[in-house]
């Protein structure tokens, strides 16, 4: 028996174990750990019911609602498969391939883009006013900008920043979109972040700048209106309390144009 063990078999083995992983961690973060207990307590029991007992009437049964299921995962997930394939092309040891492949370098960023973003958010800071700003990557971001929110199309300046999430301004409570170097939109509403990992010092600002970045490829800059820190979140991951230079650093590193 175990002569006939090939390392084809290892192999298959091998994948099959980490297709669980990541199955588990998807279902993990998605608070969903007992939808794939259940899905792997019912694979087990087709298992046993069709090959080991060989029961050939609930066999048929099982394999038609395991036919079924798949089509109904897959609608029933659709965000968290959606992630989980973004985040497997996101890896960064993809990237220079990626670039090899499409002739493509990183291009400079341009600090004209970069400089007024981060005024304004250390001046709101240090005001104490809350922002949300979202910068839009490789990611469309028409559906929030379009069905969710008030379009602007200026150039980025820093005074406009501020009077835009000026607490007296109609738009300050929503998230402004920027995207090829302009600010398209402002009082755009996200989508919120369930994730159970997030603080509970943080709020609802942060939650939504968490959220956009779980579901999309953009960077989302959260300035506190409690305790004025500047923060930044991308793929799902805030860091809190960031100074002028570690913004002004991270939005180089993280909007250098592929």
């Amino acid at each position: 028996m175990l002569l006939d063990f090939k390392f084809l078999d290892f192999i298959d083995i091998f994948l099959v174990a980490i297709l669980l992983y990541y199955s588990y961690r998807l279902m993990k973060e998605s608070r969903s750990m007992n939808v794939f207990i259940g899905i792997l307590i019912f694979i087990l029991l087709w298992l046993v019911v069709s090959v080991v007992l060989e029961m050939k009437l609930l066999g048929s049964i099982l394999d038609k609602l395991v036919s079924v299921g798949v089509i109904g995962l897959i609608v029933l997930f659709q965000k968290e498969i959606r992630q989980f394939f973004y985040n497997l092309g996101a890896q960064q040891r993809m990237s220079p391939l990626l670039r090899f492949i499409m002739g493509r370098r990183k291009a400079p960023v341009d600090m004209k883009y970069i400089m007024p973003m981060v005024g304004a958010c250390m001046s709101m800071a240090k005001d104490k006013v809350g922002a949300l700003i979202v910068v839009e990557r490789n990611i469309p971001l028409d559906e929030f900008m379009q069905e969710r929110g008030e379009m602007v199309d200026a150039n980025i300046n820093q005074r406009l920043i501020e009077n835009i999430f000026y607490k007296g301004s109609p738009l300050h409570d929503g998230a402004m979109i920027i995207s090829k170097k302009r600010i398209l939109a402002a009082g755009c509403v996200l989508p919120v972040s369930h994730s159970l990992d997030i603080p509970k010092e943080l709020g609802l600002r942060h939650r939504a700048g968490i959220g956009i970045t779980e579901e999309t490829d953009a960077l989302a800059i959260i300035v506190s209106e409690e305790t004025g820190r500047v923060s930044v979140a991308v793929n799902g991951k805030i860091n809190v309390r960031l100074s002028f230079e570690d913004l002004e650093s991270f939005l180089v590193k993280e909007l250098r144009q592929d």
